[in-house]
């Protein structure tokens, strides 16, 4: 299976998009449905979250395994040290390198529950810090890893300085790339590629995406992130509390306008939260004019047909 570090070493634009594990029959075919219409849209990988807390592992990993199975699509199968114990850890890994998948996305994860500022304890016998866990995923095999980054901060770091040597201290224990936080604007993104290049931070850090449509959703999303509310936003928001079609077209040009900056800022993809939704991010990239389609799918397979040249370019 090819890796993400692969996948962003050719030429752009990139974009990749997340799941999460579905919890019922009727959500998994949404999920599936979803999974069908971005696939013709080659993303450079799709990850699977692994549940708040921890929860849904088991439907995490039989999602994911069943997409190298039965897609062209590269998952990235997101671990979590919640919960686990170091056995429990090794043995997942070693499942998934047993299904093909090689890209993982190495998290400490949160304290079950809702509050993403409740004390953090480490499961017997398991991990303390998300290091641990890219150490050890390194150890076990040929994994590409990546991990997380708050646009600002986490909301346990005392301070942006700490957060970032945090961060370094990952990518110094193998890190392969780095996926942040949902974004809400272009210039936290800057700001913090900016302090981890001057923390010697080297990897491609992909900014995360997902348009906020009403003032319910972005109030909704800071408190399960521990970030803090964007007050411009927000004030947009409330003045259009009342049409939620003209908050759905707001968000929408917002998101839009963001991912026009990314590029020009030279993220290496734009990685996409769907919550198990295709529509809003096939327009963005319909927009953006990301991703093959119709008869450029086509074009494309033509192209693979005849072994084109897929010449390395560097990751910005």
């Amino acid at each position: 299976m090819v890796t993400v570090r692969e996948q962003l070493a050719t030429t752009g634009p990139h974009f990749s998009v997340e799941f999460y594990p579905p919890r019922s029959n009727d959500e998994e075919a949404i999920l599936w449905t979803a999974i069908r219409q971005l696939e013709a849209r080659r993303p450079a990988f799709v990850s699977v979250t692994y549940g708040a807390g921890g929860s849904h592992r088991d439907r995490t990993i039989r999602v994911t395994e069943q997409i190298a199975a039965r897609t062209t699509l590269i998952p990235v199968a997101h671990l979590t040290a919640v919960g686990h114990t170091v056995a429990e850890l090794r043995q997942i890994l070693g499942a998934y390198a047993d299904a093909g998948v090689r890209n993982i996305l190495a998290l400490r994860g949160d304290p079950p529950g809702s509050d993403p500022f409740a004390p953090w304890v480490a499961t017997p016998g398991g991990l303390t810090h998300a290091d641990e866990l890219v150490r050890l995923t390194r150890s076990l095999g040929d994994f590409c890893i990546g991990v997380a980054a708050y646009p600002t901060k986490h909301p346990q770091s005392p301070d942006a300085a700490s957060d970032i040597r945090y961060l370094a201290g990952k990518v110094a224990a193998g890190a392969d790339f780095v996926i942040t936080q949902m974004l809400f604007s272009a210039e936290d993104y800057a700001a913090l590629v900016r302090r981890a290049r001057a923390a010697g931070v080297r990897v491609p850090i992909i900014p995360g995406i997902m348009p906020v449509t009403s003032l319910g959703r972005l109030n909704r999303i800071c408190q399960l992130s521990g970030q803090q509310v964007p007050a411009d936003l927000a004030r947009a928001l409330a003045d259009v509390a009342d049409d939620p079609a003209a908050a759905r077209s707001f968000g929408f040009n917002h998101a839009l306008a963001m991912c026009r900056d990314l590029i020009d800022m030279g993220a290496p993809s734009l990685h996409f939260y769907t919550f198990n939704r295709a529509t809003m991010t096939l327009a963005l990239l319909d927009r953006l004019r990301i991703g093959a389609t119709g008869d450029d799918v086509m074009a494309v397979d033509h192209a693979m047909d005849r072994s084109v040249d897929h010449s390395v370019t560097p990751v910005r």
